[in-house]
């Protein structure tokens, strides 16, 4: 195989696939990518951890058609230091890749074609939905999924979409976030209900984020196809019985206290410096035109701040884990971003997501101090956002 492609369009591509590649395997070949030709002027790049498999094609100049197998992590630090320019690719009899740019050369060692797993064949994707709101979908809901390896159906998010709607919902058994949005009329020939590993989530927002196009997306049995912009991405669905999720949020919340976003979040950082390191416990104590957050540490002491807020009744105090608040209330103030995007931090990961908007205020809603609290972004309309928290002993 033999072609020739310019080092800007190669990099834009390996940045998508080399995501989902194992860098430490205990397959050998999952830690390489499939780079094969797909006519005189196109080439294909796959990478597969044999759960999420993205496929990108690229414009080229084919020399020679065939296929070849790189180590990925590699082949992307190269490409990404190159001088812009043509990157000309030749395979040699023995698998090894040379690789030459400007004055730039290497050698590369190569796999066997067929020792790369077979990837899923592509079904229909008769579904679409704008990559806009699948971005603010993940954004919103991401960061609830668990991450204890146990749990397997709870490593990901349920998503709907029935008709007019389409929903999304993630939980790790103590804390739940919901996200629906009205279509209009859909007109959707299919409905869909299933279970979208972690992992797929965060790469299909690497491949969308920057789209203006719709996602398409379709499922056979076993897979999720989702497609945008000529990019293809497939994950095995998660098997199992998500939670009733209905169930969990609250339908008699009477109390409702609201406040501004970043004034809370702030002051919760604060005070949670002094939260015990293993239960992250904050006291907080709802009253009138405020709110106070306490917390203490047997071992290295005690904390508390106040925040103004918009409640008229009886006072009432409810512990929380302030992990959980911070996440949620990191999320919605980060829709305070420019349009050039934000960073979201999930398992170590920075990943990058479109959002747009004005500071928001919470309204927090509470039946008592012992049952499970929701909280939304006040004055929302565009999406029915709820995130419900249970309340720790305190």
């Amino acid at each position: 195989m033999e072609f020739v492609i310019k080092q800007s369009v190669l990099k834009d591509e390996l940045g998508f696939v080399q995501g989902i590649v194992e860098k430490k395997s205990t397959i050998p070949v999952l830690s390489n990518i499939l780079i094969e030709s797909v006519g005189e002027r196109t080439i294909r790049i796959v990478g597969t951890d044999l759960d999420v498999t993205i496929r990108c094609e690229a414009e080229a100049d084919i020399k020679q058609s065939g296929a070849m197998c790189i180590q990925a992590r590699k082949l992307f630090d190269i490409v990404r230091l190159l001088d812009s320019g043509d990157v000309h690719f030749t395979k040699e009899e023995n698998e090894w890749v040379k690789m030459s740019c400007g004055k730039s050369k290497f050698r590369l060692a190569g796999v066997n074609r067929d020792q790369f797993p077979e990837v899923p064949s592509f079904k229909s994707a008769p579904l679409k939905l704008s990559a806009e709101i699948f971005n603010h979908f993940i954004h919103n809901t991401a960061f609830a999924i668990t991450n204890e390896q146990s749990r397997f159906t709870l490593s990901g998010a349920k998503f709907m979409i029935d008709g007019d709607y389409a929903r999304m919902v993630t939980t790790d058994g103590h804390r739940l976030a919901f996200i629906q949005k009205y279509l209009g009329e859909n007109n959707a020939t299919e409905n869909m209900d299933a279970l979208i590993p972690k992992k797929a989530l965060m790469e299909l927002v690497k491949i969308s984020r920057d789209s203006s196009a719709e996602v398409s997306f379709g499922e056979d049995p076993n897979h999720i196809y989702f497609e945008v912009d000529g990019r293809l991405l497939i994950t095995r669905k998660l098997s199992g019985n998500f939670p009733n999720y209905e169930m969990v949020i609250p339908k008699d919340n009477d109390k409702v206290v609201t406040f501004d976003s970043d004034e809370m979040k702030n002051a919760l950082r604060r005070v949670s410096l002094m939260a015990d390191e293993r239960t992250r416990s904050v006291k907080i104590t709802i009253r009138t035109g405020e709110i106070e957050i306490g917390a203490q540490s047997s071992e290295e002491g005690e904390a508390s701040e106040k925040v103004a807020a918009e409640y008229n009744g009886e006072e009432i105090q409810i512990g929380f884990n302030s992990q959980y608040l911070q996440e949620f209330l990191n999320v919605v103030s980060a829709a305070d971003s420019s349009d050039a995007g934000n960073e979201q931090e999930t398992d170590g990961e920075t990943v990058r997501v479109k959002e747009t908007g004005g500071k928001p205020r919470i309204s927090f809603e509470f039946k008592d101090g012992n049952a499970q609290t929701q909280l939304r972004v006040a004055g929302d309309s565009s999406y029915d956002y709820k995130y419900i928290v249970m309340p720790l002993r305190i």
